[in-house]
């Protein structure tokens, strides 16, 4: 059994059963049709069509399966090339990035901006979801890399790689007490009203921990997915705020302060996750350098291939 037998049966019942146009449309001979198709169904056992003398007609009950299968098949080889001439054309095609709010909103803009200008042909998708969420995607073949802080590098069958460090601010209002104080400390910060990220975002879990190492329970106020809406409700003035550093901008955010808080909070690795084994085409390794100039493609094409050095910022 092969490929050009089951795309002779297949352009057979395309051209009505007349085998002259069948071998037309395929640019070949018509008893070439013939012959292969007479071998198929001596290979399977069955007739797949019904005859007339030299002639056929139609398909026969069990052809009408074989034809049935036949679409099947040939739809997935159809993909097949389609993927082929994807990957083969390296400046063009498909990327799909699955990321969390705060990284498509605050660290992303100016890379996919340089991407987008030099590879104008790559239609890219960002993907939004909890680190959790995106790291499936990744797994499930439905995004090519996750870029989070949390949980992608917990995922099995991912490898990751760490792209940039970043520490926490805390937000006020302009007039806000904090401001006075020259070293801020967890108790100062649990005095108030607090709105942050939802536990499985942008640190979260550092955030607990350190209130947790001083026997503090802060009161949360509001949480939320993203430094948007936190930002907004510290401008109400319904509380303090902690954010991803990133996402605080002194001159868009003018009617707020940020306060450093890295010494109360640690250090957090944004880091990008690829399906272990993956092939990627050239643009996405020029992606992943553009978002951390200290990867190279040696390096991620290492670790994809199950290297085990250890790659750290």
């Amino acid at each position: 059994m092969n490929l050009h037998q089951l795309r002779f049966v297949r352009e057979a019942v395309r051209q009505n059963f007349n085998l002259t146009e069948a071998a037309k449309a395929l640019h070949t001979s018509q008893p070439g049709v013939s012959k292969a198709i007479i071998e198929l169904e001596e290979e399977l056992g069955v007739d797949i069509f019904s005859r007339h003398g030299k002639r056929i007609r139609g398909l026969t009950e069990p052809g009408r399966a074989v034809l049935k299968a036949v679409e099947l098949i040939m739809q997935e080889i159809d993909g097949l090339k389609q993927i082929g001439k994807e990957f083969a054309a390296q400046d063009s095609g498909s990327f799909t990035i699955a990321t969390t709010h705060t990284q498509a909103r605050y660290s992303l803009p100016k890379v996919v901006q340089a991407f987008a200008q030099k590879y104008p042909k790559v239609r890219l998708s960002l993907l939004q979801g909890n680190p959790r969420q995106i790291a499936e995607m990744v797994a499930k073949d439905q995004a090519d890399i996750a870029i989070a802080t949390e949980a992608i590098a917990a995922q099995e069958g991912l490898v990751t790689l760490p792209c940039y460090q970043w520490e926490h601010v805390v937000v006020t209002p302009l007039d806000h007490p904090l401001l006075q104080i020259a070293d801020i400390s967890l108790e100062d910060i649990a005095a108030y009203p607090l709105i942050t990220y939802d536990s499985a975002f942008a640190g979260r879990n550092k955030i607990d921990h350190a209130f947790a190492l001083r026997s503090l329970k802060p009161d949360v106020l509001l949480e939320a997915i993203d430094a948007d809406v936190i930002k907004t409700y510290v401008e109400l003035n319904m509380g303090i705020g902690i954010i991803a550093g990133m996402a605080f901008d002194a001159e868009r955010d003018r009617n707020l302060r940020a306060i450093p808080a890295g010494h109360l909070f640690g250090t957090n690795v944004s880091r990008v996750a690829i399906k272990q084994g993956a092939y990627l085409r050239g643009y996405v390794f020029t992606f992943i350098e553009l978002l951390a100039p200290s990867l190279n493609r040696k390096m991620i094409e290492q670790v994809i291939a199950g290297s085990k050095d250890n790659y750290e910022l």
